[in-house]
């Protein structure tokens, strides 16, 4: 049971409301961690255009942020983001069955070695972030990454290292889709 019950939309007017609709428009919906920031609404708005310009923005493909998302949420425990990141990964196209083996093993799912490289590097920087060896810079660097993707793929990794342990501090619940 959530600790603080998510505002409903409906109820829900001036900014808090605008940035619900645009959210809506997004995903079909308003996902309970905005519903949830939206207690406070300067966070509302700071999360939201976060993720707008870490999620939707950038040279990263979705595919790889989601699946960074995915990951970071999976070795910090928070189910809440490993549905939402499995659901995100099954609208662009991925089947279940490649959503499993990217939890089981990123290392034989479907990336390009540079792409395996940014993923491993976003989850060892949320595990472990001062064991980051110096050489796995000069590794990505050899595979072609640019600084701007290795601040991407790290962005990605704060953003949601920080919306896993909000939510499960709140223990807010998971969205439940009709779709």
């Amino acid at each position: 049971m959530p600790r603080i019950v998510p505002l409903d939309p409906r109820q829900a007017s001036g900014e808090t409301a605008e940035i619900f609709r645009e959210i809506a428009s997004a995903f079909g919906m308003v996902p309970n961690l905005f519903r949830t920031a939206a207690h406070h609404p300067p966070l509302l708005r700071a999360n939201w255009n976060k993720v707008k310009a870490v999620m939707m923005e950038g040279g990263l493909s979705r595919k790889v942020k989601e699946t960074i998302a995915l990951l970071v949420s999976k070795d910090n425990g928070c189910d809440y983001c490993v549905a939402a990141h499995s659901a995100a990964l099954r609208a662009i196209g991925l089947s279940p069955e490649d959503v499993a083996g990217i939890i089981e093993d990123p290392e034989k799912s479907d990336f390009t070695a540079k792409e395996k490289s940014l993923i491993g590097l976003a989850r060892q920087a949320n595990l472990a972030p001062r064991r980051i060896a110096e050489g796995w810079f000069q590794a990505l660097r050899d595979l072609g990454v640019t600084d701007a993707e290795i601040v991407e793929a790290l962005g990605v990794m704060e953003l949601f290292a920080g919306f896993n342990r909000f939510l499960d501090s709140l223990q807010v619940d998971g969205d439940i889709r009709s779709r």
